[in-house]
């Protein structure tokens, strides 16, 4: 199997929210709290696929991605990406129901190119374990000095090329687990 799918990263932490362990009544404190800035201080978008044999190149994403865009890193990575995992053409290809991915032009290009792919319910969890790699990607990167879009860019290029492929075995031997989950619950949500 392929997994691809695409993720944001922001200069200072995640658009969403974030644990903060405390003791009662020290709300307030200084060391207690996080700065922000107004939409992360800038972020770079970035597209990759996985297997259990490890990971692909991280693209680095210009501007908004729309389904041409993504058409476009499907029609020049896809292939070449399957056959440096060691794939070449004979596995199954695994992406969300995210729209720039199931609009017309896009699965028409996958039917004449891509034979197997595995269908998810379009109100399902996202069974992609792609996404805990952007998670594990995002913890290591915070170990970095990063000020600035190009040290951003930096540190997640060099943190992608050492994820071991252990951790991407392990990922794809729990996508049967969110699988059956799936169907247990007939395409409703689960606690997967």
């Amino acid at each position: 199997m392929i997994f691809l799918d695409e993720s944001k990263f922001n200069i200072h932490g995640s658009d969403g929210h974030q644990k903060v362990w405390r003791k009662a009544n020290a709300a307030l404190e200084p060391k207690n709290m996080r700065g922000t800035v107004k939409h992360g201080g800038g972020s770079i978008m970035v597209c990759s696929c996985m297997a259990a044999t490890g990971v692909g190149n991280l693209v680095i994403i210009d501007g908004i991605m729309n389904q041409y865009s993504y058409l476009n890193i499907l029609k020049n990575y896809i292939s070449q990406r399957a056959s440096k995992l060691g794939l070449d053409g004979s596995f199954t290809f695994q992406q969300d129901n995210d729209p720039k991915h199931t609009a017309q032009v896009v699965r028409e290009w996958l039917l004449y190119n891509v034979r197997k792919q595995l269908k998810t319910p379009p109100q399902s969890l996202d069974l992609n374990p792609i996404e805990h790699l952007w998670d594990y990607s995002d913890r290591r990167i915070r170990k970095h000095d990063i000020k600035t879009k190009n040290d951003l860019k930096k540190a997640l290029l060099e943190e992608w090329q050492k994820i071991p492929s252990s951790v991407t075995q392990k990922l794809v031997k729990s996508v049967p687990y969110g699988l059956r989950a799936v169907i247990k619950a007939k395409g409703y949500p689960t606690n997967y």
